[in-house]
């Protein structure tokens, strides 16, 4: 499984609106010079994010982005479920659907398939923004 650059771009762009909380919003122009994405390509990594409640936008002058839920509340495997959709290494163990597939009950490797989306979904659902801006703050 690969990710796109929406949830590794997407991704970064949470990790820095999470740093910067307490602060006040962050603008769109400072996030993507900070993590070298286009402002244009940021705009529509953040809508999703937005809709779906992880954050919000504050207008005006000192305007920008915040998280409208606290960094403790959001995993990685919420932002890139998100931005890149369901998490399975194949179509026929959608988190979505998984019995979707016509063969599910005659296939074999089905279990391997399920297993790697378990294992993925997992390690990315352990970590939360806090766990990441806690560990940025080492560097």
């Amino acid at each position: 499984m690969k990710l796109s650059t929406k949830g590794r771009y997407g991704l970064r762009a949470m990790l820095e609106i999470a740093a910067h909380m307490g602060y006040g919003p962050l603008a769109m122009h400072i996030i993507a010079e900070k993590q070298g994405i286009s402002e244009r390509y940021l705009e529509q990594l953040l809508i999703p994010l937005k809709r779906t409640g992880m954050i919000k936008s504050v207008r005006g002058s000192q305007g920008g982005y915040i998280l409208k839920r606290a960094p403790e509340d959001i995993t990685v495997g919420d932002i890139i479920r998100v931005l890149e959709g369901p998490i399975a290494p194949v179509d026929c163990v959608s988190e979505l659907d998984p019995e979707a597939c016509s063969r599910w009950e005659l296939c074999v490797t089905r279990k391997i398939w399920t297993e790697v989306r378990d294992s993925v979904s997992s390690v990315l659902d352990s970590y939360t923004l806090a766990d990441l801006v806690q560990e940025s703050r080492k560097l």
